[in-house]
C-alpha cells in the first residue's frame, strides 16, 4: 500500500501529520465519542516509528523455543484484538477514590453509581490521546471496530503481518501438550510517544481461560475396606437446589410475610458457548423451581460478539445458568455469550459490551480460571481483568468469580496434573480487589461417619434429602489433604503421598486459594482474624460447597446435549444422575450470584462490589487477632454441624486443608528426596499450603453463609 511505503521511507513524523491521515469514518467517530475532555494530554511528542519501547506484558509461558513451530503467514487473521489504553495517574487516583465513596455509607456519593460514559468522560484518557491512537492504528491499516465508552479498550482487527509491522512482534505456532496454539513470540513495541497511553494487548495468544467444572472420577471407588462412614457401600448424596436452601438456610426467606425470592433481579452468567434452553427448563421442573416466575434467556451482546453456538464448555454454561436461578428462583437469568476470537475470550467480550451498555446488569458471574501470571497486559499481568471488574464496581455491578479447582496450585492444570510444579498461585480472573472470589468446600459428614445424621435416605418431591446445616471442610481430593491423610493414619502429606495407598490420591483437585502476586491487600480485607499481614490480596473471600463426589457428595446439573457429550437429565436413573453431577468452584460463583439477587431485592437496589460488606460482617462476627470474639467463633465453627449457632452469618471452616502433592522446587517441600513433596510456604520446614484455621483462611475465606442471616443483616 502506498501509505505503508511512505512510512518506511519517512519513519519520523509529527502529530499534525498523523492527524491528517485518513481513517474510516466509523473509527474516527468512535474515537471522538471516547475519552475525557478534561484530562491532560499525554501524547505530546512527535511520533517517531524508529524510537520504540516495549509494552507492558510478556510472552505466554508456553511460548518457548522447544514448543515453537515457526511464524504464521502474514495473512493470518487477527480479529477483534483488544488494545488497552491507560488512564493518567490523576484520573486513576480519582476513580479509586470515587469507588471508595460509592461504598461509603457516610459519603454523599453512596451508591450514586457511574455510567460507562461517565467513566470515560470523567476518568478516561484524554479525548485527543484516544483519537491519536486510533488514527495511528489507521496509518498501519488496522480496522478499528469500536472504542469502549470508558475510553480504555480499542477493538481492532488486522493480520499477523500488520501486527509485526506496527507492533514489532511475530505470531508463531506452538505445540503444547500435543495441541497447536498461537502466541506472540516477543513483547510488542510501540513508538515511545504513545507508550504513556497504550497499555498493551489483553491477549495475543489463543490459550483461553478454562471452565471450572470437574466431574467425579470415572469408576471411582474409595480404596478403604472397613473404613468409617460406610465407604464399602459408597453412596452419593448429591446437592439439589432444595438441599442448598436447607443447608445454608435460604428457605425461611422464601416463606416469610414478604418473600425474598430474587423477584425483579437479573443475574448474568458470562460464557463463550450457548446451551440448550430446554436443559434449564428441565432442571427447574425437576427440582420444584418452575413454580416460581424466574425466566431464562440467551443473549449475544454488543459489538464484535458473534453467536458461538454450542461447544465443549456447554456443561459449564448449563450449570451456571441453572444454579444462577436456583437460590433466587424468581430472578431473571441471562446467559451472555460471545464466540472466542483468535486471541480474545468470548466471555470477556460479552462482559465488556454489557458494562459499556446503557443498562448494565446488576450481577455477573464467571466460572473460568487462568493463572494470574498469564493474564495481561501489565508488568505483572491482569491489567485487563482489573480494569473490567473496576468498571463493574463503579457501575454498581456485583461480580462473582470462581477461585479455581487446583487447590493452592492455581497455575497447574487441575484436570490433568497429578502434582503441582508451578508452585502456589491464584486464579487471575478472580484476584482483583473489585470482585468477590468464591471458593469451594466439602462436607465433613462422610469422613466422620455421620452421613445418616445429615441426609435422609429418600428425596422429597423437590429432590431434598439434606436435614440441616452439615459440617464443612475445604474441598480437596488429594493426598495432601490433612483430613485424608489423618483418615488413613498418616502424620503428614509427604509420607502419605509417597505411600502405596496415597498414590491413589495424586492430583491437585480442590477449592483454590492463595495470595495474589499482582494486587496489594485492599483495606477492607485487612483486620479480620486469620487474614495474614502479608500485604497481598488473598483468595478466596467466601465459599460454598463445591465437591465433585470424593467424599460421597457432588452437585446436580442438567446437560443433555448429546452432540457435546451430554446425557438425559433423568435423575431417577442412577447412570444419568451420576453423569449430571459434578463439582468445582464453577458452581459456587453462580450460586453466590443468586444469593446476591436476594440481597439486592431486600436492599432495594444494586450493591456494587459486596466484598467490603462481607468482610465488615465477618469482622463483627469473628473479631480481629488482637480482639477475637471467642464466644462467636466457637458458636459459628462449621464443625458443629447441626448444632451451629442460629445467629451466625458465616460458618467458620476450621478443619482440613487445600494442600496438594508437588514436584520440583516451586514451594515444594520434600526433605528426603521422595518421589513427591507437598506444597509448603517454607523450603526448610513443612508449612502446609494451606490449612483451615480460625477465622479467615486460604481454604474458604471467611467461610460459608447462613443465607437468611446474611440477607437480613445486610447494612
Amino acid at each position: 500500500m502506498a501509505l505503508r511505503r511512505k512510512l518506511k521511507q519517512a519513519p519520523i513524523f509529527g502529530l499534525l501529520t498523523i492527524l491528517s491521515l485518513g481513517v474510516s469514518t466509523g473509527s474516527a467517530r468512535a474515537a471522538i465519542q471516547a475519552g475525557s475532555p478534561t484530562a491532560a494530554a499525554r501524547i505530546v511528542d512527535a511520533i517517531d516509528e524508529a524510537k520504540l519501547v516495549p509494552l507492558a506484558g510478556q510472552t505466554p509461558r508456553f511460548a518457548t523455543a522447544n514448543n515453537d513451530q515457526g511464524a504464521v503467514s502474514d495473512s493470518f487473521p487477527m480479529e477483534h484484538m483488544f488494545l488497552q489504553l491507560r488512564r493518567g495517574p490523576a484520573e486513576e487516583e480519582a476513580l479509586e477514590r470515587t469507588i471508595d465513596e460509592l461504598q461509603d455509607q457516610a459519603s454523599g456519593r453512596y451508591h450514586q453509581w457511574l455510567t460507562a460514559d461517565e467513566l470515560g468522560t470523567k476518568f478516561g484518557p484524554a479525548k485527543g490521546d484516544v483519537d491519536t491512537v486510533v488514527r495511528w492504528l489507521g496509518v498501519h491499516e488496522f480496522q478499528v471496530n469500536s472504542v469502549s465508552n470508558n475510553g480504555l479498550i480499542i477493538d481492532v482487527s488486522g493480520t499477523a503481518g500488520q501486527l509485526r509491522e506496527a507492533f514489532h512482534t511475530e505470531i508463531h505456532t506452538y505445540i503444547v501438550n500435543g495441541k497447536h496454539h498461537i502466541a506472540n513470540a516477543s513483547v510488542p513495541e510501540v513508538p515511545a510517544a504513545l507508550a504513556s497511553v497504550i497499555f498493551g494487548f489483553t491477549s495475543l495468544h489463543d490459550m483461553m481461560p478454562k471452565p471450572l467444572m470437574i466431574k467425579p472420577k470415572k469408576n471411582f471407588t474409595f480404596p478403604c475396606t472397613g473404613c468409617p462412614g460406610g465407604f464399602d457401600n459408597f453412596v452419593f448424596y448429591d446437592e439439589a437446589p432444595a438441599d442448598l436452601a436447607t443447608i445454608y438456610n435460604a428457605t425461611p426467606l422464601y416463606t416469610g410475610k414478604k418473600p425474598i425470592t430474587g423477584k425483579g433481579q437479573t443475574v448474568v452468567v458470562l460464557e463463550d458457548t450457548d446451551i440448550l434452553s430446554a436443559d434449564v427448563a428441565k432442571f427447574r421442573s425437576s427440582f420444584g423451581l418452575s413454580k416460581y416466575s424466574g425466566t431464562f434467556s440467551q443473549i449475544h451482546p454488543g459489538t464484535g460478539c458473534s453467536d458461538p453456538g454450542t461447544n465443549g464448555a456447554e456443561g459449564e454454561a448449563a450449570l451456571d445458568a441453572e444454579w444462577a436461578g436456583a437460590v433466587a428462583p424468581d430472578a431473571k437469568v441471562e446467559l451472555a455469550s460471545c464466540a472466542d476470537t483468535t486471541t480474545n475470550f468470548g466471555a470477556f467480550i460479552a462482559a465488556q459490551n454489557l458494562l459499556d451498555s446503557k443498562s448494565p446488569p446488576h450481577i455477573m458471574s464467571l466460572s473460568y480460571g487462568g493463572c494470574e501470571a498469564d493474564q495481561g497486559p501489565g508488568p505483572d499481568g491482569n491489567g485487563f481483568i482489573n480494569a473490567l471488574w473496576q468498571q463493574a464496581a463503579g457501575e454498581g455491578v456485583s461480580v462473582f468469580v470462581s477461585t479455581g479447582d487446583g487447590s493452592a496450585a492455581g497455575c497447574d492444570d487441575f484436570d490433568t496434573a497429578e502434582y503441582a510444579v508451578d508452585g502456589i498461585a491464584a486464579n487471575g480472573l478472580a484476584s482483583t480487589p473489585y470482585n468477590v472470589a468464591v471458593g469451594g468446600t466439602d462436607f465433613l459428614d462422610a469422613a466422620e461417619g455421620t452421613v445418616s445424621t445429615y441426609w435422609s435416605k429418600s428425596n422429597s418431591a423437590s429432590g431434598k434429602s439434606a436435614k440441616s446445616y452439615i459440617p464443612e471442610m475445604p474441598w480437596n481430593d488429594t493426598c495432601g489433604s490433612n483430613v485424608l491423610f489423618t483418615f488413613y493414619g498418616y502424620a503428614n502429606g509427604v509420607d502419605f503421598c509417597n505411600s502405596s495407598v496415597g498414590e491413589n490420591f495424586l492430583g491437585i483437585g480442590g477449592g483454590s486459594g492463595a495470595p495474589s502476586f499482582v494486587y496489594s491487600k485492599p483495606k477492607w480485607q485487612a483486620g479480620v482474624i486469620g487474614n495474614p499481614k502479608d500485604g497481598k490480596r488473598d483468595l478466596p473471600d467466601i465459599s460454598l460447597f463445591a465437591s465433585n463426589g470424593f467424599w460421597s457428595h457432588a452437585i446436580l446439573l442438567c446437560m443433555s446435549d448429546a452432540s457435546e457429550g451430554g446425557a438425559p437429565c433423568d435423575y431417577s436413573n442412577p447412570t444419568d444422575a451420576l453423569f449430571n453431577s459434578a463439582g468445582g468452584t464453577s458452581f459456587a460463583a453462580p450460586q453466590f450470584a443468586s444469593i446476591q439477587a436476594l440481597i439486592n431485592q431486600k436492599a432495594g437496589g444494586p450493591q456494587g462490589n459486596p466484598a467490603p460488606i462481607f468482610y465488615k460482617l465477618a469482622k463483627a462476627e469473628y473479631g480481629s487477632a488482637a480482639d477475637p470474639d471467642k464466644e462467636r467463633l466457637q458458636a459459628c465453627n462449621a464443625s458443629k454441624g447441626k448444632e451451629i449457632g442460629q445467629s451466625c452469618i458465616f460458618h467458620d471452616v476450621t478443619v482440613g486443608s487445600n494442600d496438594v502433592p508437588c514436584y520440583g522446587t516451586n514451594n515444594c517441600y520434600d526433605p528426603s528426596g521422595n518421589k513427591f513433596g507437598v506444597l509448603s510456604t517454607s523450603d526448610s520446614s513443612l508449612k502446609e499450603a494451606y490449612p483451615a484455621t480460625i477465622g479467615w483462611d486460604f481454604t474458604s475465606g471467611i467461610g460459608t453463609p447462613n443465607i437468611e442471616n446474611l440477607v437480613n443483616e445486610w447494612p
